[in-house]
């Protein structure tokens, strides 16, 4: 069972669009971007969502908070912090793509981290690509294949870790990568965030990404 007491969550409708609060999440909050069935949770992203302030694509994505529903923002020098999830992508758009896990700084447009699966159409299989920031004001990051061949619908697990050294770590299906951040991370408020963040905008209403995912934890140790 998926613990959903230290996550609020976005999803595309309305404008802006809605975010669901920690205590309604918690009491069964369901509808047709996000569904908590049994043990799994599923999201549903579709390209004609609406889409939060200075966003390109829409989003039906949990985003770490407190158990009351306070944002929870954190900084990496002061615990080590994992976000573990196994997950299924079941549906991409045409672009093939879905970003499936995040490290986001507050009040910023530029995330440290987004970990991404890339279907591609030739092998039927995707990758799971890192796209990292090693420094806050880097416009266009690092993108780093960390596992290749992994096909949908089938169930793979990730690690994102973060430790209070700066060193970056992501393991995924059957790959890992790690390198050191820059010290100017040290400063920033971030924070942990899952589901599918679809990397398209054109197309109809049943084109769009769906993600699957078994476990989801959050530590800071």
């Amino acid at each position: 069972m998926i613990d959903l007491s230290t996550w609020n969550l976005s999803i595309p409708v309305g404008s802006p669009p809605a975010t669901i609060d920690t205590p309604k999440l918690l009491s069964g909050f369901k509808d047709q971007y996000f569904q908590a069935e049994g043990s799994d949770v599923q999201f549903w992203t579709p390209v004609t969502g609406t889409r939060t302030e200075n966003a390109v694509y829409p989003r039906s994505e949990l985003r770490e908070t407190y158990a009351d529903g306070r944002l929870r923002n954190w900084t990496y020098t002061d615990a080590d912090n994992f976000l573990r999830a196994t997950l299924a992508v079941n549906q991409v758009p045409s672009s093939g793509k879905v970003v499936i896990g995040q490290i986001h700084a507050y009040d910023s447009q530029k995330p440290l981290i987004k970990l991404e699966y890339q279907f591609k159409e030739k092998t039927q299989t995707g990758n799971i690509v890192a796209k990292v920031r090693m420094r806050p004001d880097e416009d266009e990051g690092r993108v780093i294949t960390v596992a290749s061949n992994v096909p949908l619908e089938k169930r793979f697990t990730y690690v994102i870790n973060l430790n209070k050294a700066g060193l970056l770590s992501v393991e995924a299906a059957d790959g890992q990568w790690n390198e050191r951040i820059g010290a100017a991370w040290g400063a920033k408020p971030l924070y942990f965030k899952a589901g599918a963040y679809v990397q398209d905008n054109s197309g109809d209403s049943k084109e769009g990404a769906r993600v699957t995912f078994a476990k989801l934890d959050i530590d800071h140790e």
